[in-house]
Formats: C-alpha cells, sequence, structure tokens
C-alpha cells in the first residue's frame, strides 16, 4: 500500500540536540580539533564590570568562522544560516529554540576587538599545525592579491584646498604648540601637481563642467588618482587596478606559504596603492616572528619579479635572508658600449674615454642616484658624438645606489639557473593555489567591514579557517620511506648471496673429478 507522510506539529517535543548529529559531523570533528577556551582571557580587557552581557567570545569567533566555511560575505546571511543548521547550532552551543544573536552584534563585536586577537588566534591554529608536522619551515613562497573593498568607485570625490592656504598654514604654526612639517600651502602645489598628472590627456571638458549629465546621472572623471580622490566611505580604500581588470577601491592582502603542505604562515593587510616591494618587509617580518615563537628558523624566501627594489634587496642582505627573487624588468646587468671598472668607480665607453663617479643625486620621487660623467674635453673631438651626446657635451650615466644589490641577485640566479628555475615553480604551485581558494572559497574576495584595520582581521580570519581545514584533513603518514629503504637493501643483499652461490656451485663442479666424471657419463650413453 502506497504510504503518504503529513507533518502534525505537537506542542512538547522530547528530543536533544546532540541526537540529531552524526557523530562524524564536520563540525563536531573541528569542536574537537581546536580549543577556544583562551580567548575568553585574550577578549576579557575590552569588557567592564557592570551592564548587560555581551555575547560569548567564544561564539563570537565561531559564527565568524562558520562564515569563512561557507563563503558567506554577509552577516545577516550568516546569522540566518547558523539558525537554519543544526549542526551549527551545536557548534556554537545554541539549542534548538534559542535565538541567535542580532546581525549587528556580529558587526560590533568585530570592530570591538583588536587586531592582536585575531593575530592570536591566526597563530594558535598555526601551532597546531606545526605540532602536526606540517611547517618545516625551508622555503616560504610570498605573493599578494587585491581584496575588494567595501566602497563603490561613484562614491570618490576630490580633495579639497584651501584658497588661502599660505594664511591658513602661518595661523596654525602661530598658535599651535608645535611646528607643521609640511605647510599647507606645499600640500596644495603638491595636490595641483598630482591633479595635473592625474588629468594628463584627459578629453577636453571631462574635468570640468558641470557634474551631472542632462539625465541626473553623476560624471565621473575617466582618469581618477588616489592622489586627488578619495573615498569618504572608506578613506582606507585606495584605487588600483591589474591588466584585464576594472579599476576599483582594495586593499592589499599579503601572504606567506610554506612549501611542505602549503601552510599559511603569515598573513597581513595593506593598502592597494604600494608596490609589492614595500610590503616584503612587513610579511617576511612576520612570518619570521610567527615562525620563531614555533621554534623553527626562517629559510628560503621566494618572490616574483614584483616584489625586486633596492629597498626590499637592502632589507633582506641586512637580514641575512637567502631570497630567489628575479629582478625587475627595467633591471640591465651591463650597458652596451660601456665597461664598469668595479674597483675604480668608474665607466669606460668603448673609445677609451672614462665616466668617473662624480655625486649622488635624488630624483623627484626620492631615489638616489649615482651621477657618472665624461670631461668635454675627451667627448670634444670623439667621432661618436653625434650618436652618443646629442645635444649633450658630455656623457652622463645614473645608476640607482642599489645597483651593487642587484649584480648580486642576477649572478646568483644565473650561477644557479636550473635551481633558480625550480624555485619559480615552487613559487607558483606554493602560493598562488592558496591565493584562489582563500578569494574563492573562503570570503576572501570582498572585505564586509571598512577600514584597514578590519581588513587586516579578515585576511588573519580567512587564512586561519584555511589552515584549519587542512589541520583537520592532514594525516601524518607513516615513514614508508624507511621501509623502501629497508626492502631495497634486503633486495641488494639477496642477490648478492645469489650470485656467489652461484660462482662457488661453478667453481665445485669444475674440479678435474667432476670433469673426468662427467666425460664418462657422457661415454656411457652414446
Amino acid at each position: 500500500m502506497q504510504g503518504r507522510k503529513e507533518l502534525t506539529p505537537k506542542m512538547l517535543y522530547q528530543v536533544y540536540l546532540t541526537d540529531l548529529i552524526p557523530e562524524h559531523n564536520f563540525y563536531r570533528l573541528l569542536d574537537q580539533s581546536i580549543d577556544f577556551q583562551f580567548l575568553y582571557k585574550s577578549t576579557k580587557k575590552y569588557y567592564g564590570q557592570e551592564g548587560q552581557e555581551s555575547i560569548d567570545p567564544v561564539v563570537f569567533f565561531k559564527i565568524c568562522l562558520v562564515g569563512y566555511l561557507n563563503n558567506i560575505n554577509s552577516d545577516r546571511k550568516l546569522i540566518e544560516y547558523c539558525s537554519n543548521c543544526l549542526d551549527v547550532r551545536l557548534f556554537i552551543r545554541y539549542d534548538i529554540d534559542e535565538v541567535l544573536p542580532w546581525h549587528s552584534t556580529i558587526s560590533r563585536t568585530r570592530q570591538l576587538y583588536g587586531e592582536e586577537v585575531f593575530m592570536e588566534l591566526f597563530k594558535k591554529v598555526l601551532s597546531l599545525c606545526v605540532t602536526k608536522g606540517m611547517v618545516r619551515g625551508k622555503r616560504q613562497a610570498v605573493d599578494s592579491a587585491f581584496i575588494k573593498a567595501n566602497a563603490s568607485m561613484d562614491s570618490l570625490i576630490e580633495k579639497e584646498v584651501l584658497d588661502d592656504a599660505e594664511y591658513y598654514a602661518e595661523e596654525l604654526n602661530e598658535n599651535s604648540e608645535y611646528k607643521v612639517s609640511q605647510t599647507r600651502k606645499d600640500l596644495v602645489e603638491e595636490h595641483h601637481n598630482w591633479k595635473k598628472e592625474a588629468y594628463k590627456n584627459m578629453p577636453k571638458g571631462s574635468q570640468k563642467g558641470d557634474k551631472t549629465d542632462e539625465n541626473g546621472n553623476l560624471i565621473r572623471p575617466k582618469y581618477v588618482s588616489n592622489h586627488t580622490h578619495y573615498s569618504p566611505t572608506d578613506p582606507d580604500a585606495r584605487v588600483s587596478v591589474k591588466p584585464g581588470k576594472a579599476r576599483q577601491l582594495n586593499y592589499f592582502g599579503q601572504l606567506a606559504v610554506d612549501d611542505a603542505y602549503h601552510v599559511i604562515t603569515g598573513a597581513c593587510s595593506d593598502f592597494a596603492d604600494k608596490r609589492d616591494s614595500q610590503c616584503l618587509e612587513q610579511i617576511v617580518e612576520l612570518t619570521k616572528e610567527n615562525l620563531q615563537e614555533n621554534e623553527i628558523a626562517l629559510g628560503e624566501i621566494l618572490a616574483d619579479g614584483g616584489y625586486s627594489s633596492g629597498e626590499a634587496l637592502k632589507y633582506l642582505d641586512d637580514k641575512n635572508i637567502e631570497a630567489w627573487m628575479p629582478n625587475f624588468g627595467q633591471y640591465k646587468p651591463e650597458r652596451e658600449g660601456f665597461v664598469y671598472d668595479k674597483e675604480n668607480d668608474k665607466y669606460t665607453c668603448s673609445q677609451g674615454i672614462d665616466l668617473p663617479y662624480r655625486k649622488t643625486s635624488s630624483s623627484r620621487k626620492g631615489d638616489e642616484f649615482k651621477v657618472y660623467r665624461s670631461s668635454r674635453k675627451e667627448c670634444k673631438n670623439c667621432p661618436l658624438k653625434v650618436t652618443c651626446l646629442g645635444k649633450s657635451h658630455e656623457k652622463t650615466l645614473r645608476d640607482t645606489i642599489y645597483k651593487p644589490l642587484y649584480d648580486k641577485m642576477h649572478q646568483k640566479l644565473t650561477q644557479n639557473a636550473k635551481y633558480a628555475k625550480r624555485m619559480v615553480k615552487v613559487r607558483s604551485k606554493t602560493v598562488e593555489p592558496v591565493l584562489g581558494t582563500l578569494i574563492n572559497f573562503l570570503n576572501m574576495k570582498k572585505i564586509n567591514s571598512r577600514g584597514i584595520k578590519q581588513a587586516n582581521k579578515h585576511v588573519l580570519m580567512a587564512s586561519m579557517t584555511y589552515n584549519l581545514k587542512k589541520y583537520m584533513k592532514f594525516v601524518v603518514k607513516k615513514p614508508k620511506v624507511v621501509v623502501q629503504v629497508l626492502s631495497v637493501k634486503q633486495g641488494k643483499i639477496h642477490s648478492f648471496l645469489k650470485t656467489q652461490f652461484y660462482e662457488l656451485k661453478i667453481t665445485f663442479l669444475s674440479l678435474s673429478i667432476f670433469v673426468k666424471l662427467y666425460l664418462s657419463q657422457k661415454i656411457n650413453l652414446v
């Protein structure tokens, strides 16, 4: 007979939440993997002695962890998801009939806690991975990715300047206890220079005139810059773009990943208008500190050419950190037609004219260069004067003051070409899949809060979630290599004994008595 089921609600139910969740459920195993009780001590300083009780700190971090595990970016949707899942309710210790915290409580609590609490949680999970043998510290691959800020490009407005800037600066300096290092007048001039560069090659009329079109839509300049515009919605967000992608407001996420089992050993965020090379010191120091706390020494650093700069190479050289990092694209190991004499610090052209070191100058951006210049007398009668000098009277060459460090890196990469090529592959297969997983599956694509501190918390939580998932899935493998080595040795011993026995047999049978016996038997058979 065909059955038919209908729901008949009851007034009372006798059911336990633990009976509804299987023993092998993911969140049950997750709850057994890590003890969150240390968070009570870490967050105690953020609360007073009076007033209503807040959300349980452990519950807050568990709810956030569920959001990252399920790639949920909205706090509203996160609370809705947690409320509908029985296993999540058991994980956060909320019974079936209990009402979960309001979504705004999650947002306010996230802003309340400092970055050090999130960093402590990240280090806790990292220490678990180290204990399980998932981190060796030999190589750390470094890379970065843009993280979309919680602000729209339509919110950009032009930075304001004062018309009476000079008077304002004088009044400020007179009425203050301290002297302003850079006057408002200098800021205004700098702003106009930035504006001029940002609006360069812009179609006429784009930066002036009405702010809206005939339909009332806002007209935003085609060329915007962080020097001329900012977002009042999130002032820490920066306009940035990558080839083939739209220009938008972003943050910079920096990662360091151990190449043994792809565990994240360092994570932080930074302003998106920085270059990778400007962020290298921060992420390396952070990774070094995390490894030292687990009694692991930092080995090699693997990075792409974006992290290459004079300052970055100087930092690595001063700290004696071994790095495999190709020089940036504009670097040239040699100058065509010129030979450098390191001992006398001078260049010599193909015609034998010397270009000695003259001085050290600075560019408009603050970069320092060593200037090498020839004399007019020697270049006056040179047959290559027209092609070499042009309208000048002497030849001038400029080298960055960090050129010896670039040459040192180039020499290392050239002498160890095979190893350097292998390190490029190791870096790409180590850190790039991790970044892809974080962005596409662990909620690091966009920040749902605002400010650089909140962005740093976001990156730390996503990285901690990634490490925690790997920790739960990782199985400590038995040392099969030793068994294989022993079996190989036993096989070699067996083959050796077999060969020796065969040779002994041949020698024994080759004696004269056995030869005569063999021949006699052969004659009798015939």
